[in-house]
């Protein structure tokens, strides 16, 4: 089970989810172009695993900010808030463990063919509200502490 899809700006690919996992965990394949930057957020339900495959990722989780290369790793343990941001020129791509399953539900229903569609935002928001899923901030905003 394969599924491509955009969500602002960035292609992710559904490679498990709770229909092939049992509920345990998503498993989901994260393209992200330079200048790529979350808004500030947080999973209450599930904790979020970032692994780099390619080029750079920048981390602000809690009080800590990372700076994350090719083959490492970090945890964002539920209710932790945080942003994930691609600087500079370069794309990366990595993989996210989301367990339990949830995330690949909120890409699954929310997601386009075409990256320059805007996802539903009242199914986004009631989406993201069912899964435990806050926005913080708006894209491009840090975390309070990190201002």
């Amino acid at each position: 089970m394969s599924q491509s899809l955009w969500l602002f700006g960035t292609r992710l690919n559904i490679l498990a989810d709770h229909t092939t996992t049992g509920g345990q965990y998503d498993l989901i394949e994260g393209y992200f172009p330079p200048g790529t930057q979350t808004p500030p957020h947080r999973h209450t339900r599930y904790s979020e695993q970032l692994y780099v495959l390619e080029g750079e990722f920048t981390v602000w989780a809690g009080e800590e900010k990372l700076v994350l290369n090719v083959g490492e790793s970090f945890l964002i343990s539920p209710s932790t808030p945080h942003v994930v941001a691609v600087p500079g020129d370069r794309p990366a791509r990595g993989l996210v463990v989301a367990a339990p399953s949830g995330f690949a539900r909120l890409i699954a229903a929310v997601g386009t063919l075409d990256e320059k569609e805007m996802p539903n935002m009242e199914l986004f928001e009631s989406i993201s509200t069912a899964i435990g899923d806050e926005v913080l901030g708006a894209p491009g905003e840090l975390p309070m502490y990190n201002v």
